[in-house]
């Protein structure tokens, strides 16, 4: 009798388990296409140089820019923040304020070769990770140009997809 109802309520837990994980899928699929319908031609057009010339990169450039981003920055740059500094974030328009600006490809490609402070007097590639200083800093000695132009890319596509979350911080989560 002990058996049987065990076996009834292993049986019952499972049965439970399924419907729970189909569920769980249901409710995803939707998400998921409306994530997928982001990724349109206007969303994949970013800045290209500092004048302004559009660069479009594909859906594949901008998942590669992705995985490096979240390999070499992501430590300290998770969703758009800049953990060491909440005030200056990777959102578009605190990048556009910078001095120079950072809002484009080519921008924030010359940061990543030669990083420099917020107001861009000074230098700053010994405490953050460029590649003059890798050296030190030895997750930026393996990227190409390319790598940085992807990073790049998904940097300013990011907030387009994930809307003020990215580089909001904690306020936004």
């Amino acid at each position: 009798m002990v058996s049987l109802l065990s076996s009834s309520l292993r049986t019952l837990t499972r049965s439970l388990l399924v419907l729970c994980l189909a569920l769980l899928a249901c409710l995803a699929l939707p998400a998921m296409a409306v994530q997928a319908a982001q990724w349109d031609t206007e969303t994949l057009t970013v800045a290209g140089t500092p004048d302004g010339t559009p660069v479009s990169f594909s859906e594949a450039e901008i998942k590669t820019g992705r995985k490096i981003f979240n390999e070499s920055c992501g430590t300290c740059h998770a969703g758009g923040v800049t953990k060491t500094n909440y005030n200056v974030g990777l959102d578009i328009e605190t990048l556009a304020l910078a001095t120079p600006p950072r809002d484009s490809v080519d921008a924030l490609v010359d940061y990543m070769k030669d990083p420099t402070s917020y107001d861009g007097e000074f230098s700053i590639s010994e405490i953050h990770p460029s590649l003059r200083s890798s050296d030190v800093f030895v997750k930026m000695r393996d990227l190409s140009e390319n790598d940085l132009r992807l990073i790049a890319g998904y940097i300013l596509v990011a907030p387009k997809v994930s809307g003020i979350q990215w580089g909001g911080g904690k306020v936004y989560f």
